[in-house]
């Protein structure tokens, strides 16, 4: 059984009860490549399916609605919860990578949605994920991408203006777990993991939202933006508000709304 590092704890506070402040946001952001992930996939009618790193179970409503026997995972029993309303067709459970409770083979397909960019190892995750996997069946896997878009960085342009570096006590994922965000890296990465045939593309997009929606859920701790956020007094927490609605002006259509350009990854191998 692999141990959890400094990075993966990290994740585990970062997440804890934020399901509905993930769903009122950034879930919306993540929906994005749902279907082109599912077709990577090859997910149909009858196909049992693991989806890993479900969150609020956006991939889990979609599979079960392409007639798929879905097995949904989370790390945070909060997602789980909202997962399970969402996507009552499914079987969902609290499971963590790169443990995870299946049998070798038990699944056609595996999926994760933004799921190995929040992982400590993910060499490790992406063998256990093929470990799971039948012999011959799919894994299809999205981060994001890397240099990230310019309406992925308008958040952490924000904080850097006001000041606002990474604290110590925020891990990043440690060097010799790295990969290049990148085609080739990822498509590397699960290569290295023991995948056959593996090929990545870039998905490119224009993320609709509002200055509001786009605030509040960093502003409540989502994601590594949010820990950075929510650690900071209120009068810099007030200084990074001001500066990101000045920078996000520069994405506003004409009806106030924001329109921002976002690239992920979307890496499909064999097992």
């Amino acid at each position: 059984m692999a141990s959890t590092t400094a990075f993966d704890q990290s994740e585990r506070r970062a997440w804890a009860g934020r399901a509905a402040a993930y769903a009122a946001g950034f879930a919306r952001l993540c929906a994005h490549p749902v279907p082109r992930l599912l077709d990577a996939a090859e997910v149909g009618r009858g196909t049992r399916l693991l989806d890993v790193g479900t969150g609020t179970g956006t991939v889990a409503v979609a599979a079960t609605g392409r007639g798929a026997r879905v097995t949904a995972v989370d790390a945070e029993r909060s997602m789980v919860e909202s997962a399970a309303r969402a996507a009552p067709g499914a079987d969902v459970r609290l499971a963590t990578l790169p443990n995870l409770p299946f049998a070798d083979g038990e699944f056609d397909a595996v999926v994760g949605n933004f799921v190995v960019n929040h992982v400590g190892r993910p060499r490790a995750a992406l063998a256990e994920l093929r470990r799971v996997t039948r012999p011959g069946g799919r894994l299809a896997v999205t981060v994001w991408a890397a240099p990230a878009a310019p309406g992925q960085t308008l958040l952490g342009r924000a904080v850097e203006a006001a000041g606002v570096t990474r604290p110590a006590d925020l891990p990043a994922l440690a060097a010799e777990d790295d990969f290049p965000r990148t085609e080739q890296g990822l498509a590397a990465l699960l290569t290295d993991a023991g995948l056959t045939r593996a090929s990545c593309a870039t998905l490119r997009w224009d993320h609709r939202t509002t200055p509001e929606e786009w605030w509040t859920g960093p502003a409540a701790g989502v994601a590594t933006i949010g820990q950075l956020i929510t650690r900071q007094p209120a009068p810099v927490v007030a200084e990074i508000r001001s500066r990101f609605e000045r920078l996000a002006v520069e994405f506003l259509t004409e009806d106030g709304e924001l329109l921002l350009p976002h690239a992920a990854l979307l890496a499909r191998g064999r097992a």
